[in-house]
Parts: structure tokens; C-alpha cells; sequence
């Protein structure tokens, strides 16, 4: 009976470590599904459903990086660090909202997802580590990623909440970022697209915060916060923040992203809603929240 047990425990194990990627291939394979149905109902009803079903495939055709996704997650054990429950969360939002301008702080084994569920809008990665930024882009070269460096210490997480409080450029009134050096938290240095795009969603899940002289993500945090509160667009910017288990990501969602535009915990994963400062009540103050 014991050795029966282990057979039936190991392929247990196996079964498990198979059910995310094949999830994942069918949430990419659905979301094509339901793109395609929601551009179709678009067209006249007095159409007929054959010839607007093939007028809605010849102008939102199936994008070659949703295919290789499919394949991609179809096909391979390796998974992303969310669950299907976080990157749900995100996903019914792209829903909604794709084709978008979608920023993700990170670059992995889920970055292929994040493109394919965001068909015919911008899906850019920032990633620290620059080598790894080229070997995932050897094996997925669509994928639109950048290397950056970060000028922060996740051993620094204290004295830079205390430096916020302190320095007029960091207060929500007057933050920026492009070339706001006197604000530590502040991301300067990146990428032009960085700062002349105005994101829909902001995917918070690097850079790596988990040893003292790791980059830590409290500067993407406010920055994203700066990013939100700074939009001119209608709506509200939706940020996604992972690993809200740690002490250094919650605390600085709560100082800079706000409890009261949470509005969706899943697992590790917390999401807001930021509306813009214009939208807010009060936004002259020298706190975020």
C-alpha cells in the first residue's frame, strides 16, 4: 500500500506542476476567443453572423506572439511566479481595457503572457539584470523589454520614507520624475518611453527585494504612484503590486498607493484603482494618501 501511495503522490506532484502552464494556454487561447466576439458585436446586426464573423478575423487576426504563448505555456513545466487566481486579477482588467499601454516592472517567465493578453497595444518590461534581459529575448525576441538601473538599496527602505517626508520634490504636489534627481525615490535615468507614455496599468513585480543590497521596489512604487496621480487621460490608472507578503511592499503601498484605491487582494497580490490628482478632493498636501 505505501509504495502504491507514492506512485499515486508523485503523479500528484507531476499533474500539479502541468496545470498552470496548460491553464495559462487556455486563458491566452481565450482571451483571443473573447477578443475576437467582443470586436464582432461591433458591427451592424442587420449583418449576417457569417459575414460579420469573417470581417472580424481579417481585421483582429490572432497575433503571432498570442501563438507562440499558446504554444509557449502548452508545452513547458516552467510557470510564472503568480497563480492563476493573481494573474486573473490582472487579466479581467485587460479585458476591459486592451488594447492598452500596459508597464511592467520585470521581465520572466510570465512577460509572453502579459504581451499575448494585451494584443495590438504596448507592453514594454523593465528588467535590472541585463544578461537576462538577453536571454529571454533570445528565445521570445517580440517581446519589448528594456535594462534599467535602479539608485536604491532595499536596505535603505527606512531613511528613504523619512527622505520623502522631507524633500519638496517628492511631495505628490510637485513630484516628477524624469531628471528629479533631489528625490531619491524618484526613477530617473530610464528609458524616453518611460516617461512620454501615459500607462493604463502598471505591473509592479520586480526589481528583486528580497536582500539587503537588492534594488527593493519602493522607488517603482511611487514612481507608479507620481505616474497615476499625473495622468490626463479619462479613468483611473490600475496598478497591480506582487508580494505584498513582504514588510517593504506593503508599507510603501500604503504610504504612496493609497488603502483607499485597493480594491482587489488576491493571494500576493494587491490591486488599485489611482485616479488622477485633478480627480482627487484634496491633492495639495505633502502625503499621498
Amino acid at each position: 500500500m505505501k509504495r502504491e501511495e507514492n506512485v499515486r503522490n508523485r503523479n500528484f506532484v507531476a499533474d500539479k506542476k502541468w496545470f498552470l502552464p496548460i491553464a495559462l494556454a487556455g486563458l491566452i487561447a481565450g482571451a483571443i476567443f473573447i477578443s475576437s466576439f467582443i470586436k464582432t458585436a461591433d458591427y451592424s446586426v442587420l449583418c449576417s453572423i457569417a459575414k460579420t464573423r469573417s470581417q472580424a478575423v481579417a481585421e483582429y487576426p490572432v497575433t503571432p506572439v498570442q501563438l507562440q504563448a499558446i504554444i509557449h505555456y502548452a508545452t513547458s513545466h516552467i510557470v510564472p511566479q503568480q497563480n492563476l487566481g493573481e494573474i486573473s486579477v490582472t487579466f479581467d482588467v485587460l479585458k476591459k481595457r486592451s488594447p492598452c499601454n500596459f508597464l511592467v516592472f520585470g521581465l520572466g517567465y510570465d512577460s509572453l503572457m502579459w504581451t499575448s493578453l494585451n494584443p495590438h497595444g504596448n507592453t514594454i518590461f523593465l528588467e535590472e539584470d541585463p544578461k537576462w534581459v538577453q536571454s529571454v529575448l533570445k528565445d521570445a525576441p517580440s517581446l519589448h523589454a528594456h535594462p534599467v538601473k535602479y539608485r536604491t538599496q532595499l536596505k535603505e527602505a527606512d531613511y528613504l520614507l523619512s527622505h520623502y517626508r522631507s524633500e519638496p520634490n517628492c511631495y505628490p504636489s510637485k513630484a516628477y520624475l524624469r531628471g528629479n534627481e533631489k528625490c531619491k525615490l524618484a526613477l530617473t535615468g530610464f528609458p524616453d518611453e518611460f516617461y512620454d507614455t501615459e500607462w493604463d496599468l502598471i505591473m509592479i513585480d520586480a526589481p528583486r527585494g528580497y536582500f539587503p543590497e537588492a534594488p527593493g521596489r519602493m522607488a517603482a512604487i511611487f514612481s507608479a504612484a507620481v505616474m497615476a496621480r499625473n495622468r490626463k487621460g479619462s479613468g483611473v490608472t490600475h496598478v497591480f503590486l506582487h508580494d505584498v507578503d513582504r514588510k517593504v511592499e506593503k508599507v510603501f503601498a500604503g504610504e504612496f498607493l493609497c488603502r483607499k484605491y485597493l480594491v482587489k487582494s488576491v493571494g500576493r497580490l494587491w490591486h488599485f484603482e489611482i485616479p488622477p490628482a485633478a480627480n482627487m478632493s484634496s491633492h495639495d498636501g505633502a502625503q499621498f494618501c
